[in-house]
């Protein structure tokens, strides 16, 4: 790769990493390029040299962030079992850690909401991004045809209780929310093999 080359990579990476943190922080709506470029240390001018529009860099942001956040938690998961796998990215995710400090975890609690408003091109991009979780989540547990509704269910049940936590952060209901669908997710699993 030449000099000119990587420099271009850099500054993508930049304007992707500045759009993920104002995506978690206002939304689509309320984050402007003029703030994404800012945040990425780039003038504007050489904003189109990278994206063709503001939709275009908030759907790769979506795709961006959610993978990448993903599959840190599912690469680092632990655990002798898929079970215990699993309990362990779910436990991660339902964290005090994750519900406090969003602007390092999941982007989907930010966005899910506008993203449901907005429509296209988000949609697309969050669905591919679900249909990403789903499938890796199932296949954990051991097979995708197998596992796929208690994958999206334990989806669900993640993202709202994050969601809720988050709401009504810095009260006891918050922490009771993630203890609540931690264990409603132990539940959903079964007991441990023998």
């Amino acid at each position: 790769m030449n000099q000119k080359t990587e420099q271009k990579q850099k500054s993508r990476e930049a304007i992707l990493a500045s759009a993920a943190a104002l995506l978690r922080e206002r939304g689509i709506k309320a984050s402007s390029v003029m703030d994404v470029m800012k945040g990425a240390g780039l003038t504007v001018g050489g904003f189109y040299g990278h994206f063709e529009s503001k939709e275009h860099l908030f759907t790769e942001t979506i795709q961006s962030a959610a993978s990448t956040m993903w599959n840190r938690l599912l690469g680092s998961a632990k655990g002798d079992s898929p079970r215990e796998r699993v309990l362990n990215v779910v436990e991660r995710y339902l964290s005090r850690q994750h519900r406090d400090h969003p602007e390092a975890g999941c982007v989907m609690p930010s966005v899910a909401p506008e993203v449901a408003r907005e429509g296209e091109p988000y949609r697309g991009a969050l669905e591919k991004e679900l249909s990403h979780y789903v499938r890796s989540l199932a296949e954990l547990m051991g097979s995708e045809g197998e596992h796929r509704q208690q994958a999206l269910g334990l989806i669900a049940l993640m993202y709202g209780a994050l969601s809720l936590s988050r709401a009504v952060g810095g009260t006891p209901l918050s922490d009771e929310l993630l203890r609540a669908a931690r264990k409603l997710s132990e539940r959903a699993l079964g007991p441990e093999a023998p």
